[in-house]
């Protein structure tokens, strides 16, 4: 390859972090001239404004909204194991405490992906905050190389974590808005000085409300990996002001749960435990 051609490719292959796809095309010259090879990089379309999701439940406005984030989605699968991915996972059971908290009324719901399609982390946010939700819960299945590991934890965003573990599990779950090496959607470094300063603010206060009556409402109905809120640098729950959990539901990585998660019985008691805690939030707020 001549030292220009490789230049040009050294300039070119940066755009490939953006490609759909790639591919080289093969063309014809005059008679006599023979072919040669194009490179060929199919862009991804330019993304529109974000397409908000509909709203479930009663029209009065003025009920209490809860906007659920089933994590990962599209080309970004999340945990997987023997077939089974985190993102077919968190949208069972997104559907489930959806369901769960129409059936009893008096709440609106809106899920964030309503199928396997990919959203950005700050995308998630955003969606919560258009909305005016009043809450917002992401829910994720974990995993980890020891298999042995199992059960449900809660987390609120802290800059410090509460351990190394909750600081591994932020991290991957932050990838998710990475692309070939692309970081989408930067914030500004004010913008993101003021959604870090969370832990002075009422949101958090009310975070931490919330991520303990989800933990009382599973201990006993399914099985906790940590019995206390944990923390870490969810990048997902940076909405400033919307009051924001992070379930991890179990590990995907263990067979037990992994089976648990994907039953129906599962379902309903994740479901229940988790629309159980949401309500109580929310009597609790109107008698404050």
């Amino acid at each position: 390859m001549s030292r220009g051609l490789q230049l040009g490719f050294l300039f070119v292959f940066p755009l490939v972090v953006l490609a759909a796809s790639l591919a080289i095309d093969r063309i014809y010259g005059l008679p006599g001239q023979g072919y040669g090879y194009v490179l060929r990089i199919d862009l991804l379309p330019a993304r529109d404004e974000i397409v908000l999701p509909k709203l479930e439940g009663p029209i009065d406005a003025s009920m209490p909204l809860v906007v659920i984030d089933p994590g990962h989605g599209g080309h970004d699968p999340g945990a997987g194991k023997d077939g089974q991915w985190e993102k077919d996972v968190t949208l069972a059971l997104a559907r489930a405490i959806r369901d769960e908290l129409l059936v009893r009324g008096g709440i609106r719901v809106a899920v964030t992906r309503p199928d396997d399609r990919f959203l950005a982390l700050g995308e998630r946010s955003t969606i919560a905050r258009k909305l005016g939700a009043d809450l917002f819960l992401s829910v994720h299945a974990d995993s980890a190389e020891n298999d042995t590991a199992r059960g449900s934890s809660i987390y609120i965003l802290s800059e410090k974590g509460s351990s190394q573990a909750a600081a591994r599990i932020a991290a991957r779950e932050n990838r998710s808005d990475v692309l070939n090496g692309v970081r989408l959607g930067r914030q500004s470094d004010a913008v993101n000085a003021i959604l870090l300063d969370l832990s002075q603010n009422e949101t958090d206060a009310r975070s931490v409300d919330l991520a303990r009556l989800m933990l009382r409402e599973l201990r006993g109905n399914t099985r906790l990996h940590t019995a206390s809120v944990q923390s870490a640098a969810f990048a997902v729950l940076k909405a400033p002001d919307v009051p924001s959990v992070l379930f991890e539901t179990g590990y995907i990585s263990n067979s037990d749960d992994a089976a648990y998660l994907n039953s129906a019985a599962g379902r309903e008691s994740i479901s229940q435990a988790a629309a159980r805690a949401v309500r109580a939030y929310f009597a609790r707020q109107s008698d404050a």
